[in-house]
């Protein structure tokens, strides 16, 4: 597995948006609100390209 995962989402079938830090289920990581289009999953009327049109991304959570 690639140390962020997309072996693993590539072979579960999924696929990370350009806006993931990691792939989902990761440990010490979380959904977080796109920072890109705030959550809504579309910028000017068309999905949002860091998201996938989710308006979530998957990032680290906590501090270390």
């Amino acid at each position: 597995m690639t140390r962020d995962g997309s072996e693993e989402m590539q072979q579960k079938g999924g696929r990370l948006n350009p806006g993931d830090q990691a792939a989902p289920g990761t440990p010490g990581t979380g959904e977080d609100l796109c920072p890109e289009c705030g959550g809504d999953g579309r910028i000017e009327g068309r999905p949002c390209p860091s998201c996938g049109g989710s308006g979530l991304i998957i990032a680290g959570i906590g501090g270390g």
